[in-house]
């Protein structure tokens, strides 16, 4: 028997990929290829759905995680497999929060996709143990604290010190200190030039 799948995923190229992966295999059966999460629950509700494949940082107003908690509350039927290229390691406890059912990196593909996906199928709840480690200036992403990150965070999303001081519910100066590590593990000269490694690497994303 064929499954139903509908792929949600804003850039051209993975979705494209996971096309055709979808339409040269034996059992599954690409429903529909969309690129905004916030639509994705109007094809459940229109369309016979077994499986999303689901990316997490798309534009539109929502991401892939808070969509697929909107559709398993009204479709808990439907499994839901979480694919993403950014490593930031919230996404793994935001997903199984939103009882995802599988988790899978594109950039780190130790278990093919379609296995993945047969898995999940099958009824097994498939996570990597940690978020893949990456490089940001001279630092590795396993180099910083949790409360590092949480300030790398907003410094992404542009905030100033006082403002991060203020949504942390923390010092100034403690702020200064966390950033002070963050620039001297990095050798970043700068929070500008912080900001644009975060970015290219996605060991955090504000937008999420």
């Amino acid at each position: 028997m064929s499954c139903n799948v509908l792929v949600v995923d804003d850039q051209t190229m993975p979705r494209q990929l996971f096309e055709n992966i979808i339409n040269n295999s034996n059992h599954y059966n690409l429903v529909a290829s969309v690129d905004s999460a916030s639509i994705a629950d109007v094809y459940c509700a229109k369309m016979q759905i077994d499986l999303i494949l689901m990316d997490v940082v798309m534009s539109g107003g929502i991401n892939g995680i808070e969509a697929a908690a909107r559709i398993k509350a009204s479709y808990p039927n439907i499994k839901i497999l979480v694919v993403t290229s950014m490593p930031d390691g919230t996404f793994l406890d935001k997903a199984k929060q939103a009882k995802v059912d599988s988790f899978w990196y594109k950039e780190v593909q130790d278990v093919p996709l379609l296995e993945i996906m047969d898995r999940t199928m099958a009824g097994e709840h498939v996570y990597p143990d940690d978020a893949p480690i990456v490089s940001i200036g001279l630092a590795k992403s396993t180099d910083f604290t949790s409360r590092e990150l949480e300030v790398l965070r907003y410094v992404a999303a542009g905030y100033s010190d006082k403002e991060i001081a203020q949504m942390l519910a923390i010092s100034y100066g403690t702020v200064r200190v966390h950033l002070n590590s963050l620039l001297l593990k990095t050798a970043c000269t700068s929070r500008t030039e912080l900001a644009i490694l975060v970015a290219k690497t996605g060991i955090v994303v504000p937008e999420v």
